[in-house]
């Protein structure tokens, strides 16, 4: 029992060690706790982003995830500060406007076409990622989604939200 315990120490580890805008803590412990507990980070001031699309399309997709979450999971819809809730979902339509997202499409699917965009350029695709950011939930051209992900201004309600999500998360017991 002892060694089964110590040969999952490293793989433990490696997935504590992965980058939280990709994965949510792929999986240990809570992820919403996880994408807010990052959310400062990532979300804090979205100009850090700035040359790095496939950052930014994590990072909004974070924040898809976030709204939703907060708004719908049915441990963080009733442990979150309404305010944080409403905050998030007004972050949300910042950025899609900035984005040039539609502002009623589902959070769900933004969040999983972002995640596959990122994904894409992280592999080298923009041909994927420009598939990725094609369809109804875009105003603008793809080409323009993928330019505007690489010119990401700083975003103050965004900003605040993740500050917000972080607060509650550090202030919710586990």
């Amino acid at each position: 029992m002892k060694r089964r315990a110590l040969l999952a120490l490293p793989v433990l580890a490696a997935a504590c060690a992965q980058d939280p805008v990709t994965d949510y803590l792929g999986g240990f412990g809570d992820p919403v706790r996880g994408a807010a507990l990052y959310a400062t980070q990532n979300l804090g001031d979205t100009s850090r982003w700035d040359g790095d699309p496939a950052g930014a399309a994590m990072a909004a997709a974070q924040l898809e995830f976030l709204a939703r979450s907060f708004r719908d999971d049915p441990i963080w819809s009733t442990r979150a500060n309404p305010a944080t809730t409403q905050t998030l979902q007004s972050a949300v339509l910042e950025m899609r406007r900035t984005l040039g997202i539609s502002l009623t499409a589902p959070n769900g699917p933004v969040e999983q076409l972002l995640r596959q965009a990122s994904q894409a350029l992280r592999a080298g695709s923009q041909a994927r990622a420009l598939a990725s950011l094609s369809g109804s939930f875009f105003t603008v051209p793809p080409e323009e989604v993928l330019r505007r992900l690489g010119n990401l201004p700083r975003l103050g309600l965004v900003s605040s939200a993740a500050g917000m999500a972080n607060e509650d998360a550090l202030r919710r017991p586990r």
